[in-house]
């Protein structure tokens, strides 16, 4: 298991290696504002916020949903950094930045938006250098599958990238989170276009097509933050078994995944799987209600 859990940043995950390239460009650009969006229990805004904070960076989300009377989770954390939040109602995927960013400007911020769920060149680059970091920790040519949360596309199409430049053979699959649509974009040809975009981005030279990506959508359930059974199995079996926390919207479902894949056959005691955990514990207590015995 690679555990970007651990990566520090405000009880870490994935997030934390987009930013650390995200933020640099938009402080090297002159930018004093940071402006970006998710759902209310959005790991990405939580580790937005907080790298803002340290950063001494004025920083804006844009949240989907109402406000709560009394927030928890992500969105606890989220008021600790004490980012700016604008609340738009079913608009989570950042359809109200532009507008806010508009605003920003005319009062003579320099804003830099960071697209939704960091899932930008620069964002899906850090995977690149994820997976050059993993050569270093494990043997990974004896690796059969990597196996991962993919949700906004950045990490995937940044995995995908890194195994073509580094040549890898394993199989690489992403376990999709969400029904949903990217900019009205199917979610596997974004992640394709964001991988060939970052591939130009680094004169990398290759092109990726749908052969060359594998995303699995047997496991979205009822969709996007609804929890079923396979995601609370695979939440207390990681818990009970490991000690290892597992959140509920993204590592929970893909470990669900994993799980039904060895059960049905699919993968077997002669497979080597490696699991990428992207973190996102803290929403656990936003869905308290979910684990009760």
């Amino acid at each position: 298991m690679k555990r970007d859990d651990l990566t520090g940043l405000a009880l870490g995950g994935n997030k934390t290696r987009k930013l650390a390239f995200i933020l640099h460009d938009a402080i090297a650009k002159g930018c004093d504002t940071v402006i970006t969006a998710g759902a209310s229990q959005s790991n990405h805004c939580r580790q937005t916020a907080a790298a803002a904070a340290q950063l001494q960076l004025e920083c804006h989300l844009v949240l989907g949903g109402q406000a709560p009377d009394t927030p928890n989770g992500n969105l606890l954390l989220d008021t600790l950094f004490e980012p700016k939040i604008h609340w738009a109602g079913q608009h989570r995927k950042g359809e109200d930045i532009p507008k806010i960013t508009k605003a920003l400007a005319a009062q003579g911020k320099k804003p830099y938006v960071i697209p939704y769920g960091g899932s930008s060149e620069l964002g899906a680059y850090s995977f690149v250098n994820a997976l050059e970091e993993l050569e270093t920790q494990i043997e990974t040519n004896t690796l059969s599958h990597l196996i991962f949360a993919s949700s906004s596309g950045g990490t995937h199409a940044g995995l995908m990238l890194g195994k073509a430049l580094l040549n890898k053979q394993y199989e690489l699959i992403g376990i999709n989170i969400d029904k949903g649509e990217t900019d009205a974009v199917p979610f596997d040809q974004f992640i394709i276009n964001l991988a060939n975009k970052t591939s130009q981005f680094i004169n990398a030279n290759i092109t990726f097509s749908h052969d060359d990506l594998i995303l699995n959508s047997d496991y979205v359930g009822e969709g996007y933050g609804v929890v079923g059974e396979p995601e609370k199995e695979a939440i207390a079996l990681m818990a009970k078994h490991e000690g290892i926390l597992l959140d509920p919207v993204y590592t929970g479902r893909a470990m669900a995944g994993l799980i039904d894949m060895i059960r049905s056959g699919k993968l077997t005691q002669q497979d080597k799987v490696l699991f990428w955990h992207t973190g996102g514990a803290p929403s656990l207590f936003a869905y308290a209600d979910k684990f009760k015995h």
